[in-house]
């Protein structure tokens, strides 16, 4: 960490050897800018959503750095347009909310916009759907400057639950004026959220692929590859399986594998068995060659979504093959459920069930209507009301002649089935 430290540090530094001589001899924050510390604040976030988690540390410190920098400067020292935008973006890149507060009760000379300062203070206090249209529109005054990008994303963020189109198109303006910063990663993230949510399949496709491409390394990437399984599928029947398959070559093969398991799984419980089984396919494929810890998970998950198919003897066996202690308490639970469908598939029907529990007609006598009416009034008959029982319990109208040993069966089975379908259901939820 030491070493990490020293690198942003010297990154700061260098910001010096941009003043004048005799300020460049003073290596103390206090005398930096805070336009030039705003400098390394962003590279530091930037570092951390491509790849560098240990930055994480030193934005923590560049934070409060800044915030205390901003408490103690000159007043003067916005005359340079620069630095009050750095002290906007500052408060948008997570900064001291009450810092902006404390500037702003200070701003006798009128250095910050208004509107900027009031539609921040509405959003940072959860406010933001107040100033929804104010913030729109400023967001499209400023796209051109430095904090263009940083009202974007927050416009986005306001108005992604009650108008995601125009959250869409604000999310786009932010991440092409801030290409490869965290701005872009959040943008391009949470696009995806919108496209999933509101069925946008196209879209969420081409955000995911620029993700993918862009900030695969992000502390965030697991978040966004929970998106996307959700995106393909909940458009199993649309979706093209190469676009998939291009889209995550970008990954390597470890990372590859994982997502497609996560298809795999979601289609599993979904009931899609086409896409599983190319998810599963392809999990096997990446890990030809070598020792795939993988393997045996996708033959489960793939012999979950066969169960109700054609082939549901393999299916069956790659369901109860594999060791259920190498699986994960949920996966486990699945797994009992599994078996114990395909346990009622397979079985073989109770001669005694296939019996005639009424009497044939064997007079082939007409039945009139009126025959059929005095039928069906008889207690006991289809479709006749039931008969009042003391205590006030109802009668459930099946006849008593029924063979027990179906009755044993119906009962026992439609209580682990509905069993089943609260896992399941309860197992879609999570994903």
């Amino acid at each position: 960490m030491a070493r990490r430290q020293h690198r942003y540090v010297g990154f700061v530094a260098l910001g010096l050897a941009m003043l004048s001589p005799a300020a460049a001899k003073a290596q103390d924050p206090d005398d930096l800018a805070p336009y030039k510390m705003l400098r390394s604040l962003q590279f530091v976030q930037d570092s951390v959503v491509t790849g560098d988690h240990s930055a994480g540390e030193m934005q923590r410190f560049m934070l409060g750095t800044i915030d205390t920098r901003l408490r103690t400067v000159e007043p003067s020292i916005f005359d340079d347009d620069r630095n009050v935008d750095a002290a906007l973006i500052y408060t948008m890149s997570g900064g001291n909310p009450q810092t902006l507060e404390y500037l702003i009760a200070h701003d006798v000379n009128g250095y910050f916009d208004n509107r900027v300062t009031d539609v921040l203070r509405k959003y940072l206090s959860g406010k933001g759907l107040l100033v929804a249209k104010t913030l729109q529109e400023t967001a499209r005054e400023y796209r051109d400057k430095k904090i263009g990008p940083y009202l974007a994303l927050i416009g986005g963020n306001v108005l992604i639950a009650t108008k995601p189109t125009d959250a869409l198109d604000l999310y786009d303006q932010a991440r092409l004026a801030a290409p490869g910063t965290i701005v872009e990663e959040a943008a391009l993230r949470r696009s995806v959220a919108i496209c999933v949510d509101k069925g946008m399949l196209d879209r969420g496709m081409a955000y995911s692929q620029r993700y993918v491409r862009r900030f695969l390394h992000s502390p965030y990437a697991s978040q966004f590859a929970d998106l996307f399984v959700t995106l393909v599928v909940g458009h199993d029947h649309d979706v093209k399986p190469q676009d998939v398959i291009d889209i995550l070559s970008f990954m390597d093969a470890p990372r590859q594998r994982e997502v497609y398991l996560r298809i795999a799984r979601a289609a599993a419980i979904s009931g899609k068995p086409e896409l599983a089984r190319m998810a599963v396919g392809r999990v096997q494929s990446l890990g030809g060659g070598t020792d795939n810890a993988f393997g045996p998970l996708a033959d489960f998950y793939g012999g979950m979504a066969g169960l109700p198919t054609e082939d549901i003897d393999q299916a069956a066996k790659n369901v109860s093959g594999i060791d259920g202690s190498a699986l994960s308490p949920r996966d486990q639970a699945l797994q009992e459920a599994a078996r114990s469908v395909a346990e009622q598939i397979l079985r073989a029907p109770d001669p005694a069930s296939l019996t005639q529990a009424s009497n044939p007609n064997t007079d082939h006598q007409e039945i009139t209507s009126e025959k059929a009416a005095a039928i069906a009034m008889q207690p006991g008959a289809p479709g006749a009301l039931p008969e009042p029982v003391p205590g006030g319990v109802a009668s459930t109208g099946q006849s008593q002649d029924t063979d027990p040993s179906f009755n044993a069966f119906v009962t026992t089975n439609r209580s682990k089935l509905d069993e089943i379908d609260g896992l399941l259901a309860q197992e879609g939820n999570e994903q």
